[in-house]
């Protein structure tokens, strides 16, 4: 039988951030992806982003959880393989304009009223709006494509130095704005790029369109040589 421990384990302010162990008992630890902490504070949720966790929450016997992932694999957009497709770039040719914002708000009601049981809840967007200012590398931010009045496609995520992570997103199912979805991303890694970060960290590896996007699944260990190579 297997000697192999199932569960998902507490993960407190203090181990996040202790590198020694991290490197001892988090990231070496293959059995395990999945932690949790009912510590919301801005400091915590910082320490475990820099650390390279990417956190959704849930909920265990009435009481709302952070769940800190250290991932099996992350799909990475280095930005020379960026892939747009024709009708993509007839959207761009068109003029279709992105909006980077640290106002997240609107773009967090939109992606809850698109997600069914949708992770990024109230008290997750609380504790995003109280990490501004925290820390100087630290940013959050929401981008956004708006058409007719309307918004249409968008997303939340967090740069740390010279990365950006995705957390969540949305686009419009209305086939009119087909590709909408697909042109925010390319106007935002061309944002990026034009901004000084060198790597979109895209999170989970298993969706197609990250790689129809031009990402490389990394796993673990490549993906934190890359990781703390560009955020410290």
């Amino acid at each position: 039988m297997s000697d192999i421990q199932l569960g998902i384990y507490p993960l407190h302010y203090e181990q996040v951030t202790d590198p020694t162990f991290l490197c001892q008992h988090i990231y070496p630890n293959m059995q395990r992806n999945y932690y949790w902490s009912d510590n919301f504070s801005p400091e915590y949720y910082i320490a475990q982003a820099q650390a390279g966790f990417i956190a959704v929450t849930d909920i265990y016997e009435g009481c709302e959880l952070l769940l800190p992932e250290i991932q099996y694999s992350y799909a990475l957009l280095h930005y020379n393989n960026l892939h747009s497709s024709r009708k993509v770039g007839k959207l761009l040719d068109r003029g279709v304009e992105l909006t980077v914002t640290s106002n997240i708000d609107a773009v967090c009601a939109k992606i809850r009223s698109y997600h069914k049981n949708c992770w990024l809840t109230p008290v997750y967007q609380a504790t995003l709006n109280a990490t501004k200012n925290v820390e100087a590398d630290f940013q959050i931010v929401a981008a956004y494509i708006e058409e007719e009045g309307e918004m249409i496609a968008g997303e939340v995520g967090y740069i740390i130095g010279e990365s950006y992570t995705s957390l969540s997103g949305f686009s419009s199912r209305q086939k009119r704005f087909r590709n909408y979805g697909t042109a925010q991303l390319v106007l935002l890694a061309h944002f990026l790029h034009e901004h000084g970060i060198d790597f979109w960290n895209l999170g989970q590896s298993y969706m197609p369109y990250k790689f129809a996007l031009g990402a490389v699944q990394y796993e673990r260990e490549a993906f934190l040589k890359q990781w703390f190579e560009h955020t410290r």
